[in-house]
């Protein structure tokens, strides 16, 4: 059974860093695109970066945030510099598979799989 687990969240000021990991258990990392999600309070969840066979990032996380894979730890990461107040939310990743080209999706209801989400808050 595929299970997502995220950490690495936390408080940072502005202009901080952090990197969530999102360790994926009971299946390979190869067959799946994995998706990082944001939601704020009151908002939807929407997507901030996937990595599959191409990788996404929002326009408002270019050049700040790096998605990537470790397949020998099955984890994926995004790291996350110059952060800023309106990147705070809990970040969740997300799985979709695909038997040899995973592609990733920004529509949340394309993904079965969930972690349980990490809070990340940036404020002085």
């Amino acid at each position: 059974q595929l299970q997502l687990v995220e950490s690495g969240g936390g408080l940072v000021q502005p202009g901080g860093s952090l990197r969530l990991s999102c360790a994926v258990s009971g299946v390979e990392l190869n067959y799946y695109a994995i998706t990082w999600f944001r939601q704020a309070p009151g908002q939807e969840r929407w997507a901030a970066s996937c990595t599959g066979v191409l990788t996404y990032y929002a326009e408002s996380v270019k050049g700040r945030f790096t998605i990537s894979r470790d397949h020998v730890k099955n984890t994926v990461y995004l790291q996350m510099n110059n952060l800023k107040p309106e990147d705070s939310g809990i970040y969740f990743c997300a799985a979709r598979g695909h038997p040899s080209a995973p592609t990733c999706s920004l529509d949340k209801g394309h993904y079965n799989y969930w972690g349980q989400g990490t809070q990340v808050t940036v404020s002085s």
